[in-house]
């Protein structure tokens, strides 16, 4: 950080610590403001610290770390048969369980859904309902 003020000095550019009205354009705000890098140093790691022995004593008594699912895994079974079978868009899924069509995409196989990609792809449709455009197909219906 003091290596960075003194290119950014030599830049000809300035820093200004709103929350504590400290200035670099003149010596005593640069003498504070790397004071009060050095200081900020220690409680950055301590905090880091503390993060990593959270998340040991968390993996200790089982859990992960990671969000729950937002479907179970019977709805998540459900969101597969339905778009496999093509009954209903992403979207109509989406909103059956009431969740993002990003959740319904977490849940969907990885292979069904670039399988159907690849299907559209061959019959160059412009987005097979999926909601994007690829670069290299047409930016329309035909």
């Amino acid at each position: 950080m003091v290596t960075l003020g003194a290119d950014l000095r030599m830049c000809g550019v300035g820093r200004h610590v709103i929350e504590q009205s400290i200035g670099t354009d003149t010596m005593e705000g640069r003498a504070m403001f790397g004071m009060l890098s050095v200081l900020s140093e220690p409680q950055r790691e301590l905090i880091v610290a503390n993060t990593m022995d959270g998340l040991a004593r968390a993996r200790a008594r089982g859990r992960i770390g990671d969000r729950r699912p937002r479907l179970t895994p019977e709805q998540a079974a459900l969101a597969q048969e339905l778009y496999d079978a093509r009954v209903r868009t992403v979207q109509q899924i989406a909103d059956l369980f009431g969740v993002p069509r990003s959740t319904v995409y977490g849940h969907l196989k990885g292979d069904t859904v670039l399988r159907q990609l690849k299907e559209a792809r061959g019959s160059r449709s412009w987005d097979a309902g999926l909601g994007f455009v690829c670069r290299d197909w047409p930016t329309g219906p035909e």
